[in-house]
């Protein structure tokens, strides 16, 4: 059964975690601020100023970090400051039935989409691919907020996801499919493939987005996941931006998606913001959405939060 989180409100208290990269104080203690004026109490980790190289302390760290904040029963949200690398380091060090039972809103896209889908797998809780941390500032679009807030604070039901004005969706392959969403980071799944914690695609929907990577990387990426049958057990694909990715031997996105996607049959829609782009659409990773190629709509089926804690499963 697919475990909705309890709903976020205004005055409820946020557990902030840096799972993969670090994140300069400076920048942390900023976004912090923003989320304060927006009413909210916030608690850290120990480990969220941790440095050491590229990762944000040891793996073992990172976990308990988040596994403290979902045995916190204060905290209503958990959200990372932000990707960077290394948040697959901590999937061994989880306890999914903990979590299971312990349910509550987890936010974020880059290297966090490999967590957030773990955790829908795993422990059957929906999960945010939407805004981290870092996203948070005074600048942020009004466009990221609604989303944000409207999937993780309200029990709208159903939820049409569509860009900004001006923005258009593309359906390039007609068709009408319904299920749950999972994905999110490209490159980032591609490093879990062969591993106990790779994406279950069979019977999803997949969402897809990546940032400065150069075309032809991507097509090696997106070529892994054919060759490890992910493409071919999803029943509809989803293409996000790909943000700052350079041309590649003449060859662009628009190009790859044309020769590479569209190929394979499957009910495509492209151009959605959400993951690295200025514009954020909130996807529920896990939960029920019809993807209608004929219409050129992606809607969310369900509410994807609850009005009250879950019990714990005895």
């Amino acid at each position: 059964m697919t475990i909705k989180p309890p709903i976020l409100q205004p005055g409820d208290t946020i557990g902030i975690v840096t799972l993969g990269s670090p994140l300069a104080a400076g920048i942390i203690n900023s976004r912090i601020e923003t989320l304060r004026s927006l009413g909210f109490h916030v608690v850290l980790g120990d480990y969220v100023y941790a440095a050491d190289g590229f990762l944000a302390g040891t793996d073992e760290q990172r976990a308990s970090d988040l596994m403290n904040m979902f045995a916190d029963d204060q905290v209503k949200m958990i959200l990372p400051t932000r990707g960077g690398v290394g948040v697959a380091g901590i999937l061994p060090y989880l306890d999914y039935y903990f979590i299971q039972s312990h349910p509550k809103i987890l936010s974020g896209y880059s290297d966090i989409t490999v967590l957030l889908n773990v955790l829908a797998q795993y422990s059957n809780l929906i999960t945010f691919h939407s805004l981290m941390l870092i996203d948070f500032t005074l600048n942020t679009p009004p466009y990221n907020y609604d989303q944000f807030f409207s999937a993780t604070s309200t029990l709208t039901s159903p939820r049409q996801i569509n860009n900004p004005p001006g923005i258009p969706q593309i359906s390039k392959v007609p068709g009408n499919v319904t299920g749950p969403v999972v994905g999110g980071n490209l490159t980032s799944f591609v490093d879990t493939l062969g591993t106990p914690f790779e994406i279950d695609t069979k019977g999803r929907i997949l969402l897809l987005e990546d940032t400065h990577e150069p075309i032809n990387t991507v097509y090696r990426y997106m070529n892994a996941l054919k060759l490890a049958g992910k493409l071919q057990d999803c029943i509809g694909i989803v293409m996000g931006q790909c943000t700052e990715c350079p041309v590649s031997y003449g060859v662009s996105y628009e190009n790859l998606i044309n020769e590479f996607v569209v190929p394979l049959g499957k009910p495509l829609m492209t151009n959605v913001t959400t993951g690295h782009g200025i514009y954020q659409a909130a996807i529920p990773i896990g939960a029920t959405v019809n993807l209608d190629t004929v219409n050129n709509t992606l809607t969310v089926l369900e509410s994807t939060v609850s009005l009250e804690d879950i019990p714990p499963i005895l």
